[in-house]
């Protein structure tokens, strides 16, 4: 089979989806919860997201607007009240994950269709999913529009929850045995954790010994 090779101005943007979303995998997923003006609070599974920086702690997240060009809830909330949570997803909360991706009414919470539960938030105003392994608690620095329908959100981690027994106090060593994130693939694809290696990163003093330089 020959190589491939596609200029992305040569093909759709639904086409360019499918090529980035199935060859940058896998990818963490954000259970995203906001607080509507109502008090309504919303969860949205976002995978085109990751962390970007510890100095200030940054994460940034793609918001989607409904093909109509109207914001999507989370972004909506989002811009009205300049906070949010991201919610970590594990085995364990996937499938309530996958329920919070329906497409509900903006008056009803996926948190009681899922049958999550909350906690209060201790910085901001949004509360977090207690059954979630971490939670991020965010404040918004700023967005920047691509398209009618693409955001990019710079968001500063403010706050981290963690479940007992997933973070050592003393070292902040995370066991990943016991925290089992998922991974978002294509289409219906997700991806479990658990085949992990490791591998030291060396110097490159280490490189050329190992050359016998």
């Amino acid at each position: 089979m020959s190589a491939f090779t596609v200029a992305f101005t040569e093909i759709a943007p639904r086409e360019r989806y499918k090529l980035l979303c199935a060859s940058v995998t896998p990818r963490p997923i954000a259970l995203v919860t906001t607080l509507s003006a109502e008090g309504v609070v919303n969860a949205a599974p976002f995978s085109f997201f990751n962390v970007f920086s510890e100095d200030p702690a940054l994460v940034v997240l793609g918001l989607q607007h409904k093909p109509s060009n109207d914001p999507k809830d989370t972004t909506r909330n989002i811009a009205a009240a300049g906070e949010f949570v991201v919610n970590l997803v594990d085995e364990a909360l996937a499938e309530a994950m996958n329920i919070c991706a329906i497409d509900f009414p903006p008056e009803i919470s996926e948190i009681e269709a899922a049958g999550l539960s909350l906690l209060p938030g201790v910085t901001v105003a949004v509360p977090r999913i207690a059954e979630a392994p971490f939670a991020l608690e965010c404040r918004k620095t700023l967005t920047m529009a691509f398209s009618p329908t693409r955001e990019l959100l710079i968001g500063e981690v403010v706050r981290l929850h963690a479940r007992e027994g997933l973070v050592d106090p003393a070292t902040l060593r995370v066991s990943m045995s016991d925290y089992k994130p998922v991974g978002r693939m294509f289409g219906e694809g997700y991806s479990r954790q658990g085949d992990r290696f490791d591998m030291k990163r060396g110097s490159y003093e280490d490189w050329l010994a190992s050359r016998g330089g």
